[in-house]
């Protein structure tokens, strides 16, 4: 049914979801044993239920795997309320004081510095690897001279969400996150010391106001934001610069602003989803799209098989058009888990995407090198040059 590992899948695995989906909205997998919803009703119908929720299972052997899950069981994504909606609340409610609005200009300046330098080859390790990362290490307080680190430690973490692993994956994992965990303790250990306007000062504040959050939530809340922070946005404007520069009629309208950034943001973040699937687990019996699922049942969402979907974006739905409006894409979600980093996302692509387009108008693709992944679907290297 679904082979993720299949080199031709990896490539272009719409032609197969396309078929999932003309099959049911709502099928089972025997190997992953669990559901897998396809259409776009299904998966926001999965997404936006109660019935459902983010259950973290440790990974094993717990003895390797224990600072893994330690980072996954205390943060916000794994959890359902009580615990979510408290760990929600401190985070949202510091993004909530101005700090992305306060650091769009600083994105946008960023972007620019980084396209400065940038004198063709590759536009992922020059560019768009390491524009979010330094906007969230800005965000959080951290120094920019660690991205190198930040950025393989978050690979190897993020490694275990695909629907196998190895046991190298594994320990490539347990020993990024025993380094990682290590890095943010001290940060916030100097940060309790040195506060200063940044979320890691905001989540300790908040702590230091009766909150319960423990050194082992902010520590996983602080991965996480540095892992989610800046995966995505890596792989979504890769894929969405590929799409765009295959299409010249569409980067043409970039260029001469018949499309404006906002707009075609939403077509970046649909045409090719950076992240292709979220796990649900049945907390109830239920149904959905008509199909009985127990209590304890899983079901994974085909985020990139929902934005393909022609019953809502019509008969071009397989079309890249940075025109499409209105584009309810899922691209980060819905529901209780709809991202909260999702401004700053915008922000940041909207800045790089701004950015090459007013200083490489006739940016050409030579090359491309995909990641051997599909959940997490993104490009290792784009090569570019400017004619």
């Amino acid at each position: 049914m679904l082979d993720t590992t299949d080199t031709g899948f990896i490539d272009d695995p719409y032609p197969t979801l396309a078929a999932l989906r003309a099959e049911c909205p709502v099928l089972w997998h025997d190997d992953w044993g669990m559901f897998l919803a396809t259409t776009h009703s299904a998966v926001t119908a999965t997404l936006k239920s109660r019935d459902f929720g983010r259950i973290w299972s440790d990974f094993e052997p717990e003895d390797q795997m224990a600072q893994v899950n330690s980072l996954h069981r205390n943060q916000l994504m794994e959890n359902e309320p009580p615990a979510h909606t408290r760990l929600r609340r401190l985070v949202a409610g510091a993004f909530g004081r101005g700090h992305v609005e306060r650091m769009r200009p600083r994105v946008t300046a960023l972007a620019e510095e980084l396209i400065d330098a940038f004198e063709g080859g590759d536009i992922m390790s020059q560019y768009a690897e390491p524009l979010p990362v330094f906007v969230i290490a800005d965000l959080l307080g951290v120094p920019r001279t660690d991205h190198t680190d930040l950025r393989r430690w978050s690979q190897a973490i993020v490694h275990l969400y695909e629907p196998s692993t190895t046991d190298a994956t594994k320990a490539a994992a347990a020993q990024a996150a025993e380094e990682f965990s290590a890095y943010v303790r001290d940060v916030v250990a100097f940060r309790e010391q040195h506060p200063s306007e940044d979320l890691i000062t905001d989540l300790l504040t908040e702590r230091a106001e009766g909150d319960r959050l423990s050194e082992d939530e902010l520590v996983a809340t602080v991965v996480l934001l540095l892992n989610a922070g800046h995966e995505a946005s890596v792989n979504a404007f890769g894929n969405g610069l590929v799409a765009a520069l295959e299409h010249p009629d569409q980067w043409r309208r970039l260029v001469d602003g018949t499309v404006d950034v906002v707009t075609a943001t939403e077509e970046w973040l649909r045409f090719d989803a950076p992240l292709q699937l979220f796990e649900r687990t049945a907390v109830a019996d239920t149904q959905v799209a008509g199909v009985p699922i127990a209590e304890g049942q899983k079901i994974a969402c085909l985020m990139g098989s929902a934005n393909r979907d022609q019953g809502v974006f019509g008969g071009t739905a397989d079309e890249f058009d940075l025109t499409r409006d209105p584009n309810p894409h899922v691209g980060f979600g819905l529901g209780r888990h709809f991202c909260v980093g999702a401004p700053l996302a915008r922000v940041e692509l909207q800045a790089s995407i701004a950015t090459v387009v007013r200083r490489f108008p006739a940016l050409q693709l030579t090359a491309t090198r995909r990641r051997p992944t599909w959940v997490l679907r993104g490009y290792e290297a784009v090569e570019v040059f400017s004619a």
